[in-house]
């Protein structure tokens, strides 16, 4: 009789790993199902995803295996990967994220690439003659979240200071991590309060016209979104059930923080200075005509963010800086 054959287990290489989760996720309709698989096995394997590529028929050991299908098992549930792995990409930069703050959408690297062109092409906004980007320029980011709007203007503007506010003491923890982390915490001033409030507090962004840029990403999604149980408006299970609702609930017409903001935010700019406030684009027609009737408005305009949506109020405060 011959001897029975010995059962091998399949190895699974790092590209047959990746392959396999990419196509989980994209079976279940997750965003950015390559990003997500690579960031899953990047945190198993404890390595840079570039390593992915540089090492693509690397074996598994069973317990990365383990480890991985349990974590792709949790994402299959509407868990973010971001919170699986503690971490969220914005602007080419990794931020330290948790369930206290937002997951960072490339959506809203739209207002720091409006501040950055901006204060390139306007004289007083950007470059100095010693060559510091930025130097002597005062920005508001209001309802900071994770930081990473605040992190990414002043780690591409070295000279600039950033005020940063949240009424949330847990998410002000975290946007502490990352401006450390991006060794930018000498220029990121993080202060609690709702809204405009605490301005007030500051030294130097306290009183009217003290501001070059005031930007906001503050919550905005109306209470029809949010109560929708329709795929394409309603708000999906992985944001709604994990995300911090602090963070995401603009009241019923999603314009309970953008209103205040466009009404009485212009006040701190000087003259010359933007206001940029990231809205829902089933209200950007709404939240442009409230800042079209503020007379210390002007040139107000909609922008649109990487996929074509109404997403970004931009306007200017009159008269010169």
């Amino acid at each position: 009789m011959a001897p029975a054959a010995k059962h091998t287990a399949k190895t699974w290489t790092t590209r047959e790993l990746l392959a396999w989760m990419k196509g989980a996720f994209l079976k279940a309709g997750i965003d950015s199902p390559q990003l997500c698989a690579e960031m899953l096995l990047a945190h198993v394997l404890g390595c840079e995803r570039l390593k992915l590529y540089t090492e693509p028929d690397r074996p598994a050991a069973p317990l990365e295996r383990q480890s991985l299908r349990d974590l792709v098992g949790r994402a299959l549930k509407d868990e973010p990967v971001q919170y699986l792995v503690g971490e969220g990409w914005f602007f080419s930069m990794a931020f330290a994220v948790d369930k206290r703050v937002l997951i960072p959408r490339p959506a809203t690297g739209t207002i720091v690439e409006h501040v950055l062109q901006h204060a390139r092409a306007t004289p007083g906004f950007g470059g100095e003659p010693d060559g510091r980007f930025g130097e002597g320029v005062v920005v508001a980011d209001i309802c900071t979240g994770s930081g990473c709007v605040a992190v990414a203007i002043a780690k591409n503007m070295p000279g600039v200071l950033v005020v940063a506010t949240d009424i949330s003491v847990g998410a002000l923890e975290v946007a502490a991590v990352n401006a450390q982390r991006h060794e930018v915490a000498d220029r990121v001033d993080l202060l609690e309060g709702d809204l405009l409030g605490p301005l007030e507090a500051h030294p130097v962004a306290k009183g009217k016209g003290s501001l070059h840029y005031l930007v906001s990403n503050p919550p905005y999604i109306p209470d029809d979104e949010w109560e929708s149980a329709d795929p394409e408006t309603g708000v999906q299970a992985n944001v709604k059930d994990y995300e911090p609702t602090i963070a995401l609930r603009g009241g019923r017409d999603g314009l309970d923080f953008v209103r205040p903001l466009l009404t009485e935010g212009p006040a701190y700019l000087c003259g010359g200075g933007l206001l940029l406030v990231e809205v829902a684009a089933s209200r950007a027609a709404e939240a442009k005509a409230i800042a079209e009737a503020n007379p210390m408005l002007e040139a107000v305009r909609v922008l649109k963010d990487f996929e074509g949506h109404a997403r970004t109020i931009v306007a200017r405060r009159s008269g010169s800086i």
